[in-house]
């Protein structure tokens, strides 16, 4: 296969990438102990949403799409985002997705501006808070 997501929307499609993105949710899901970060259409399909709730504990790191767009206005890499308004898209992206992002969460934290260590350090306290525990399979 090879090559970037970019690449294969462009070869594949969206549909036919989302069918491998549910396979491969599938497989880590039912695996070891591990970091998972999905894309951001991953909760459109609801076996993503169920088995990322059921088998993992899944962090939400929420963004505002004017957060996104400052962070993302020049990456030529996000199929999604290679329209004439990034940020209109950006928006209806986060007006069809935050509802199931937050379904699918167990825990939500607010990015802002933050370095990845806060971020890091954020997450760890949230889940020192919730006597977090990682599902039993």
């Amino acid at each position: 296969m090879g090559g970037s997501i970019r690449e294969f929307f462009e070869r594949e499609g969206e549909a036919a990438f989302r069918d491998l993105e549910e396979v491969v949710i599938d497989e880590l899901t039912q695996g070891d102990s591990c970091v998972l970060s999905t894309g951001g259409g991953a909760v459109l399909r609801p076996a993503n949403r169920q088995h990322l709730h059921a088998r993992t504990t899944t962090v939400y790191l929420h963004s505002a799409p004017e957060e996104v767009f400052r962070r993302l206005r020049h990456d030529q890499n996000r199929p999604l985002l290679q329209v004439a308004d990034p940020l209109a898209r950006l928006k209806e992206l986060y007006a069809a997705r935050d509802l199931l992002y937050r379904e699918t969460a167990h825990l939500v934290i607010e990015t802002g501006r933050p370095s990845v260590a806060s971020l890091v350090s954020a997450i760890m306290l949230e889940l020192k808070l919730e006597a977090w525990e990682p599902p039993r399979p």
